[in-house]
């Protein structure tokens, strides 16, 4: 699998929806989140989202990484992108396009920045497909963590994954 970088909706829609665990069974070890999503995360915790809670637990364990912006060429288009984008998205892109991993969002103007720096693409959904795929949930269970994550805020096109799931 390759790695990926996780912007903060993303990776609180598995976390809320109790189910980190998918995140860590296709991309453990190859999974990071920037600083600034961490901050964002971290914000979720104090207004009571304790769920979010597992997202730190997966770092202590090291299967999700914290990625810093460690070069000229990430702080610069951290610079750039955090005009039209937040800082968890920006940096999350920045880091992406810097060390070619993928980026995993849903907001639709991270990912319109991103397909405009050629940083491949995925999000809660095609995260949720690629489990079904690959065997790491069944159908059923991938449907009720959409549920879930839907209860949590999260806004679906879909009601199953059976809707965009081919094979």
């Amino acid at each position: 699998m390759p790695e990926i970088v996780f912007d903060c909706c993303v990776i609180s829609n598995f976390a809320l929806a109790g189910a980190p665990d998918v995140i860590e069974a296709l991309f453990g070890g190859k999974a990071f989140i920037t600083d600034f999503v961490a901050a964002e995360l971290s914000r979720g915790i104090q207004a009571g989202h304790t769920g979010l809670e597992n997202i730190f637990e997966a770092e202590r364990t090291g299967w999700l990484k914290r990625a810093g912006l460690g070069t000229e060429e990430e702080r610069r288009l951290l610079a750039s992108l955090s005009r039209p984008l937040g800082l968890g998205e920006a940096s999350s892109i920045a880091v992406a396009k810097s060390r070619g991993l993928v980026f995993a969002s849903d907001d639709r103007a991270a990912r319109t920045e991103a397909s405009a720096l050629d940083v491949p693409l995925t999000g809660t959904l095609g995260i949720l497909t690629k489990a079904v795929r690959a065997g790491v949930r069944d159908l059923r269970t991938a449907d009720d963590h959409l549920g879930k994550m839907v209860k949590a805020g999260f806004f679906s096109p879909i009601r199953s994954i059976k809707e965009i799931k081919s094979d």
